[in-house]
């Protein structure tokens, strides 16, 4: 091999290498975000901790069933992140209805809330494929 060969091998690399820490450190800037205190002095992560403590007697197994299968489509690696802060949103919406079990609907209605906008299509496909009623929040997909 001549020496453009070897050049271009040790380009591509390095530029695969650059690219990978890049979408890394993307990943934990976000993270790093999560645990900044807001003007309460809790941090959006501490929040997402007291919600999920608060409804933990809450639930019962049918409502856990449930969220594991709205995240379902997320990927492995981020699954249980996911299933943290859309539990919280959901603990959140029973407790401030004043519920004393987590039922479907809250379930729905904080998997709404938790979802990002940019995401709602997905959602919605999801869910429609799912068979699962979401007419009662549709509201909520149109903010």
């Amino acid at each position: 091999m001549d020496q453009g060969i070897w050049f271009y091998f040790i380009l591509f690399w390095a530029i695969v290498m650059v690219g990978s820490m890049a979408v890394g450190g993307f990943f934990m800037f976000r993270k790093f975000l999560k645990v900044l205190p807001m003007r309460d002095g809790k941090s959006k992560l501490d929040w997402q901790n007291y919600w999920v403590e608060r409804s933990r007697s809450m639930w019962d197994e049918d409502s856990k069933s449930l969220l594991n299968e709205l995240v379902s489509p997320v990927p492995t690696a981020f699954r249980d992140i996911a299933k943290h802060s859309i539990a919280a949103k959901i603990g959140q919406v029973a407790i401030e209805q004043g519920a004393s079990r987590v039922t479907r609907d809250h379930c729905i209605e904080g998997y709404i809330r938790a979802t990002p906008k940019r995401d709602y299509r997905s959602l919605v496909s999801f869910l429609d494929r799912k068979g699962i009623d979401y007419s009662a929040y549709e509201h909520l997909l149109n903010k």
